[in-house]
């Protein structure tokens, strides 16, 4: 077996915080209640961050047997804009697919123990909610389903990082979900969500090649694409007015509006990627953090890398506004 970090990398680990980030809104949310437990909160907080480092590598795992990565080098070779670096350390022989196969077993392993924990103390409830995550977790790219193959990937990542994930937690920290948590985790999940999005609009072609319908592929039109691709930018902002204006939300949450520009601006670069994919960006101050990013630059792939870290630091500045709403009201 390779050392965790090798594992950590290959499994991206980057992407974590579309599952920290809920987990934690939910944590602090929960610990307002007199009922709360700090022990049920940390035990599926590490307990989500396994099955989502697992479900990673399993998607590597399905979208290598279907031969996608193979596929994306020839859609290069023939002047396609696509992304290299899935899967590579299975294509240059760094790993096998038996070593990949057992450590994101590995992961899902620590999350079932985990969740066995706090089935024991709150009974079968838990049990429902983490099966459910599970199942649309694997089956996300794994057969005979591969949701994310079929145009139900984007509805799949906002039930289970949104919805799912956030109500799940505060029951295993405290006994009990509540109205606001679930109202606040739809746009965190549409957030979520878009990170993928964005994905799949830049990937529309190769997708198309490989045979994945993503929703952008379905569409298959880029008038239509860039309404979604609103929709999924936009609607955060507008539920959370929503929101405060019929009282299920404090007022406070009107802050999370600072961060609207950034949507407005990743909207725009979606549409400048049609028109010129090979356009230069300097990451600015606002759009931070941008980690490794001279290291992006250099592999080629900053054109992807600074849409999808856009999106992903949107979700960032999201929770973190809510989470320090949640401390001082």
């Amino acid at each position: 077996m390779k050392n965790i970090l090798f594992w950590l990398n290959n499994a991206r680990y980057i992407a974590l915080p579309q599952s920290i980030l809920p987990t934690l809104v939910a944590i602090c949310y929960a610990s307002t209640h007199s009922n709360f437990r700090f022990i049920y909160a940390l035990l599926p907080f590490v307990g989500i961050t396994c099955a989502h480092l697992a479900f990673n590598l399993f998607d590597d795992y399905f979208d290598y047997k279907k031969g996608s990565p193979y596929t994306r080098e020839k859609l290069i070779a023939e002047g396609f804009r696509a992304r290299l670096g899935k899967c590579d350390y299975i294509t240059s022989g760094a790993a096998t697919m038996k070593e990949l196969c057992r450590a994101a077993s590995l992961f899902l392993v620590a999350a079932i123990l985990l969740g066995t924990i706090i089935f024991l103390k709150w009974g079968v409830g838990i049990v429902y909610l983490t099966l459910t995550g599970g199942i649309l977790g694997f089956f996300y790219s794994a057969p005979p389903f591969r949701l994310s193959y079929r145009g139900l990937g984007l509805p799949v990542i906002i039930i289970m990082f949104g919805p799912l994930l956030m109500s799940g937690i505060m029951y295993a920290a405290c006994g009990r979900v509540d109205t606001m948590l679930i109202y606040l985790s739809i746009p965190i999940g549409i957030l979520v969500a878009n990170i993928a999005y964005v994905h799949d609009v830049m990937d529309v072609e190769p997708d198309k090649k490989v045979g994945k319908k993503t929703l952008a592929v379905l569409l298959n039109n880029y008038t239509s694409i860039y309404i979604i691709a609103a929709l999924f930018n936009f609607s955060p902002w507008i539920l959370v007015g929503a929101g405060v204006l019929s009282g299920i939300l404090n007022t406070w949450y009107l802050v999370t509006l600072l961060f609207l520009p950034n949507s407005i601006y990743l909207f725009i670069l979606l549409i400048r990627f049609r028109k010129n994919p090979a356009r230069q960006i300097q990451p600015q101050w606002w759009m931070q953090p941008m980690e490794r990013w001279g290291e992006i630059r250099k592999g080629g792939i900053d054109w992807f890398m600074i849409r999808w870290y856009l999106a992903r630091n949107i979700l960032i500045y999201f929770c973190l506004i809510c989470i320090v709403v949640m401390i001082i009201t």
